[in-house]
């Protein structure tokens, strides 16, 4: 081969070598991917572990059952025999929450089927813990927060005692952060390709499916797609976000549509009629700043959980709207702060789950901001003005965090729910086929898996006065009852229920739980032709 060949070889392409030549040369470095994924799962897989363990600590015994819970798990059972709910479904939710549920409520039940049905879906909940925890770490590198601030962040989102009480719970509300923080992700992807952009339109689709209320942060995703995407190609990304934003969230009118039941009318359910009662004919909280009105004692309960983490937070998002790289997740805090605080709308409990992992990023995201500010001369001052901060948060911070979160993992509420849990699967009661019972939403699944009549044998209390089809199966009203499950819960909507109060004016206690207002009690609907039982008196 001639000289001439030899240099066209060098200046085209890398020179021929030996075959032997790739086992004499060095080894070729890591790629940056893998080094990157590896030392981003070294800071995370710790701190999920700990935030796993904080939840699932005592997750049975605390905080007492919200009947939310009960329904959204019955919802899932449905679903896993082939119904979207257990009732007739109204549309008071999206379905993808309870879908999603759905596939993995299952393995808890499999697992544990002694343990009452709430329990075991509050298990399930725990993967859902974990990605949001993980995506508040992701969210937080790309708006350009150190690994060990991103962690922070992460330990601030998970050890947050309103974040312990509610992620133990069966909410919507935390699979719609989970994809929220998905969009959030993808809009701030570093790769800037228009397969994220398009993706993070379908995450933010699936957020809303699973809980609309969430809805209201599309303008902020639309913000942070901004800062995310290029301004030479950002045309493509908002079209590929809008296409992935409308195409996956028009499957729910799609599927109204073909069910006839997208627009109000004779003798169905339609999702425009509830969509209607959800904006306008639902009762609201009242003013959070008028003393003695549910949201007012709803925001007071939140801040004596944390008062900390959701002060410092709003406060750190008017300032952080001055920090380009922070503006997403700080309008995220103030428009979701804007929304709870408007008057007389309806603010559920669950609600501050979707403020928590932003008011995290926020306050984590200002306090490097600050110590940035430092002076470069005075480089040397940072590490102290980190320290600084921390035993800030280390005096004032944790030791509240501690009590409550040790309350979480100690508490002992739900043993009267567990007690009768046993007595529906355990009493004999005749032909379980035949025999009808009451029970809150918490205990309906459990009834069900006793062997009553899904729906007609095993009544949800809210169906027996709100549910045509449940009022046909019950000529004689109350006298077709059998038994009622007492709980709190149907002891405070029997002035609105009058089926339900009518049970309660003509039952008597076989077996009772607990004492007090969180007692439960067993009641056998007194017939005259029905000998009545002495009270057995259970461990609560």
């Amino acid at each position: 081969m001639s000289s001439a060949v030899l240099r066209a070889n060098t200046r085209n392409g890398p020179e021929l070598r030996p075959r032997h030549a790739a086992s004499t040369s060095r080894k070729a470095p890591e790629s940056p991917v893998g080094s990157t994924f590896l030392r981003d799962f070294v800071w995370v897989a710790p701190l999920l572990i700990l935030i796993i363990s904080v939840r699932a600590w005592n997750i049975g015994n605390f905080p007492f059952p919200n009947d939310d819970e009960g329904t959204y798990l019955a919802q899932a059972w449905a679903v896993r025999n082939g119904d979207l709910a257990h009732y007739t479904y109204w549309y008071d939710h999206p379905p993808f929450g309870w879908i999603q549920l759905a596939g993995l409520a299952w393995l808890p039940a499999w697992l544990f089927p002694e343990l009452p049905t709430f329990v075991q879906g509050r298990v399930a909940m725990l993967p859902v813990v974990a990605a949001g925890a993980a995506l508040v770490f992701v969210v937080g590198r790309r708006i350009g927060l150190g690994r060990p601030a991103a962690a922070f962040a992460m330990l601030l989102y998970g050890l947050s005692p309103l974040a312990v009480t509610l992620h133990r719970q069966i909410y919507l509300d935390n699979f719609a952060v989970v994809w929220a923080l998905a969009a959030f992700a993808l809009a701030l992807s570093p790769r800037r390709h228009l397969w994220h952009h398009i993706a993070a339109g379908s995450a933010f689709a699936l957020a809303v499916l699973s809980k609309e209320t969430i809805a209201v942060l599309l303008p902020v995703v639309l913000v942070t797609l901004w800062h995310g995407s290029h301004p030479r190609t950002r045309k493509f990304s908002f079209a590929g976000f809008g296409s992935g934003l409308v195409l996956t969230g028009l499957f729910y009118p799609l599927y109204a549509t073909l069910k006839g039941e997208l627009v109000p009318g004779a003798g169905h359910v339609s999702l425009l009629g509830t969509l209607k009662f959800q904006l306008g004919g639902r009762e609201g909280s009242g003013s959070v700043f008028e003393d003695g009105t549910d949201a007012n004692t709803l925001i007071l309960d939140w801040f004596s959980r944390d008062p900390y983490l959701l002060a410092a937070g709003c406060a750190a998002a008017v300032i952080g709207l001055a920090v380009r790289r922070l503006r997403p997740v700080a309008l995220a805090v103030l428009v979701l702060a804007l929304v709870a605080l408007r008057p007389g709308g309806y603010l559920p409990q669950m609600y501050v789950a979707q403020l928590l992992p932003f008011l995290a990023l926020t306050v984590t995201g200002l306090g490097c901001a600050l110590v940035a500010l430092v002076p470069s001369r005075h480089r040397a001052l940072r590490p102290a003005a980190v320290t600084a901060l921390l035993a800030v948060a280390a005096v004032f911070v944790a030791p509240h965090w501690y009590r409550e979160d040790r309350d979480t993992v100690r508490g002992d509420d739900n043993g009267v729910y567990h007690a009768a849990s046993r007595w529906l699967r355990e009493t004999p009661v005749g032909d379980r086929e035949r025999t009808r019972v009451v029970t809150d939403g918490v205990l309906w699944l459990d009834a069900v898996e006793a062997g009553y009549r899904p729906g007609t044998g095993a009544i949800w209390h809210y169906k027996l006065d709100q549910d045509p089809a449940v009022a046909r199966t019950l000529p004689r009203g109350w006298k077709d009852i059998d038994y009622v499950v007492s709980t709190p819960a149907l002891r405070g909507e029997q002035h609105n229920l009058p089926t339900l109060r009518d049970l309660f004016e003509h039952s008597e206690p076989v077996a009772s739980f607990g004492e007090g207002d969180g007692r439960i009690d067993i009641l056998r609907v007194d017939r005259a032709d029905r000998r009545k039982q002495p009270l057995q008196k259970g461990e609560g």
